[in-house]
Protein backbone atom coordinates (compact mmCIF):
# COMPACT_ATOMS: atom_id res chain seq x y z
CA UNK A 1 0.00 0.00 0.00
CA UNK A 2 1.42 3.21 -0.58
CA UNK A 3 1.65 6.46 1.67
CA UNK A 4 -0.32 8.68 -0.60
CA UNK A 5 -3.46 6.48 -0.42
CA UNK A 6 -3.79 7.21 3.14
CA UNK A 7 -6.18 9.70 4.54
CA UNK A 8 -5.74 11.17 8.13
CA UNK A 9 -9.08 12.26 9.57
CA UNK A 10 -9.35 14.89 12.40
CA UNK A 11 -12.70 14.61 13.44
CA UNK A 12 -13.65 18.90 15.04
CA UNK A 13 -16.82 17.96 16.97
CA UNK A 14 -18.36 21.24 17.71
CA UNK A 15 -19.33 21.71 21.85
CA UNK A 16 -22.35 23.24 22.76
CA UNK A 17 -22.69 24.37 25.86
CA UNK A 18 -25.85 26.43 27.69
CA UNK A 19 -24.48 29.14 29.97
CA UNK A 20 -27.85 29.49 32.21
CA UNK A 21 -26.94 26.49 34.55
CA UNK A 22 -23.89 28.05 35.53
CA UNK A 23 -25.72 31.93 35.43
CA UNK A 24 -28.27 30.35 37.56
CA UNK A 25 -26.03 29.09 40.23
CA UNK A 26 -24.21 32.45 40.29
CA UNK A 27 -27.40 34.54 40.47
CA UNK A 28 -28.70 31.98 43.00
CA UNK A 29 -25.66 31.91 45.30
CA UNK A 30 -23.16 34.66 44.66
CA UNK A 31 -20.03 34.71 43.06
CA UNK A 32 -18.22 33.32 45.64
CA UNK A 33 -19.84 30.29 46.62
CA UNK A 34 -20.94 29.82 43.21
CA UNK A 35 -17.53 29.51 42.03
CA UNK A 36 -16.86 26.84 44.82
CA UNK A 37 -19.55 24.87 43.54
CA UNK A 38 -18.59 25.20 39.64
CA UNK A 39 -15.76 24.29 40.64
CA UNK A 40 -15.91 21.40 42.63
CA UNK A 41 -18.55 20.01 40.58
CA UNK A 42 -15.93 20.47 37.32
CA UNK A 43 -13.46 19.26 39.58
CA UNK A 44 -15.83 15.72 40.11
CA UNK A 45 -16.62 15.48 36.28
CA UNK A 46 -13.08 15.53 35.39
CA UNK A 47 -12.83 12.49 37.82
CA UNK A 48 -15.59 10.42 36.79
CA UNK A 49 -13.97 10.91 33.31
CA UNK A 50 -10.82 9.98 34.86
CA UNK A 51 -12.34 6.96 35.99
CA UNK A 52 -14.01 6.27 32.89
CA UNK A 53 -10.83 6.51 30.88
CA UNK A 54 -9.13 4.11 33.17
CA UNK A 55 -11.63 1.71 33.04
CA UNK A 56 -12.27 1.20 29.26
CA UNK A 57 -8.64 0.84 29.19
CA UNK A 58 -8.57 -1.83 31.38
CA UNK A 59 -10.90 -3.11 28.85
CA UNK A 60 -13.43 -3.13 32.06
CA UNK A 61 -16.88 -2.28 30.69
CA UNK A 62 -19.47 -4.21 32.84
CA UNK A 63 -21.65 -2.17 34.83
CA UNK A 64 -20.22 1.07 32.54
CA UNK A 65 -23.70 2.51 32.03
CA UNK A 66 -24.02 4.06 35.95
CA UNK A 67 -20.91 6.09 35.43
CA UNK A 68 -22.19 7.10 31.96
CA UNK A 69 -25.24 7.86 33.53
CA UNK A 70 -23.70 10.09 36.14
CA UNK A 71 -21.38 11.86 33.75
CA UNK A 72 -24.74 12.36 31.52
CA UNK A 73 -26.40 13.92 35.07
CA UNK A 74 -23.51 16.43 35.99
CA UNK A 75 -23.22 17.46 32.05
CA UNK A 76 -26.54 18.12 32.16
CA UNK A 77 -26.76 20.10 35.43
CA UNK A 78 -23.42 22.39 34.25
CA UNK A 79 -24.91 23.27 30.71
CA UNK A 80 -22.84 20.61 28.69
CA UNK A 81 -25.01 19.59 26.06
CA UNK A 82 -22.94 17.85 24.03
CA UNK A 83 -20.89 16.00 27.03
CA UNK A 84 -24.29 14.70 28.19
CA UNK A 85 -26.00 13.84 24.48
CA UNK A 86 -22.69 12.11 24.07
CA UNK A 87 -22.29 10.25 27.45
CA UNK A 88 -26.06 9.17 26.61
CA UNK A 89 -25.12 7.87 22.94
CA UNK A 90 -22.35 5.89 24.32
CA UNK A 91 -24.59 4.38 26.87
CA UNK A 92 -26.78 3.18 24.04
CA UNK A 93 -23.80 1.62 22.15
CA UNK A 94 -23.03 -0.26 25.98
CA UNK A 95 -26.05 -1.46 25.48
CA UNK A 96 -26.38 -2.61 22.47
CA UNK A 97 -22.65 -4.62 22.74
CA UNK A 98 -21.71 -3.26 19.74
CA UNK A 99 -17.96 -2.62 20.26
CA UNK A 100 -17.19 -0.84 17.05
CA UNK A 101 -19.71 1.79 17.80
CA UNK A 102 -18.72 2.01 21.26
CA UNK A 103 -14.92 2.61 20.28
CA UNK A 104 -15.63 5.12 18.28
CA UNK A 105 -18.48 7.06 20.19
CA UNK A 106 -15.63 6.70 23.17
CA UNK A 107 -13.21 8.68 20.66
CA UNK A 108 -16.02 11.13 20.62
CA UNK A 109 -16.85 11.30 24.27
CA UNK A 110 -12.83 11.87 24.64
CA UNK A 111 -12.60 14.73 21.95
CA UNK A 112 -15.72 16.39 23.67
CA UNK A 113 -14.17 16.19 27.42
CA UNK A 114 -11.13 17.49 26.48
CA UNK A 115 -12.95 20.42 24.91
CA UNK A 116 -15.07 20.74 27.22
CA UNK A 117 -12.86 21.30 30.42
CA UNK A 118 -10.27 23.00 28.62
CA UNK A 119 -9.05 25.27 31.07
CA UNK A 120 -8.86 28.07 29.38
CA UNK A 121 -12.91 27.99 28.32
CA UNK A 122 -15.13 29.95 30.26
CA UNK A 123 -18.88 28.34 30.34
CA UNK A 124 -20.58 31.48 31.08
CA UNK A 125 -18.66 32.84 27.73
CA UNK A 126 -20.13 29.30 25.72
CA UNK A 127 -23.28 30.38 23.10
CA UNK A 128 -26.14 28.82 23.42
CA UNK A 129 -25.75 27.01 20.15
Amino acid sequence: MQADNVVVLRPRDHVRQDGGPIATIYRNLGTDSAEQVVTRALAELALTMAGLAARVRAHDLADLGRPLRRLQGMAESLGMISLGLVAADLRICLASDDSTAFSAVWARLIRIAERALAPDKDLLDQSLN
